[in-house]
């Protein structure tokens, strides 16, 4: 950030005012997002699509969220327990 201050402060010294005010919200607005894209493809996922990533990595299994009913201990996938029908339920990660 402190590369993007420096760099935003030698723009508005050596450009006239108004451009150098759009060029320094430009960087402060385009850097972050570089950093974000950059971390994001270290870490094996990217910052546009919904897989990969995740919670704790969580959405790269693929198989979901499964639920433990608090009645009857069953395991399944949303909505209501297919045993008892409770709709008192956790998640099982």
């Amino acid at each position: 950030m402190f590369a993007s201050l420096a760099i935003s402060i030698g723009l508005q010294m050596i450009l006239p005012f108004p451009y150098g005010l759009v060029v320094s919200m430009a960087i402060f607005i385009a850097f972050p997002m570089l950093l974000r894209k950059r971390y994001m493809g270290r870490m094996g996922g990217s910052g546009d699509s919904g897989t990969g990533g995740g919670f704790f990595g969580m959405n790269s299994g693929g198989t979901g969220v499964r639920y433990m009913c608090l009645v009857c201990s069953n395991k399944h996938k949303g909505g209501a327990c297919p045993r008892c029908g409770s709709k008192m339920q956790r998640p099982d990660f």
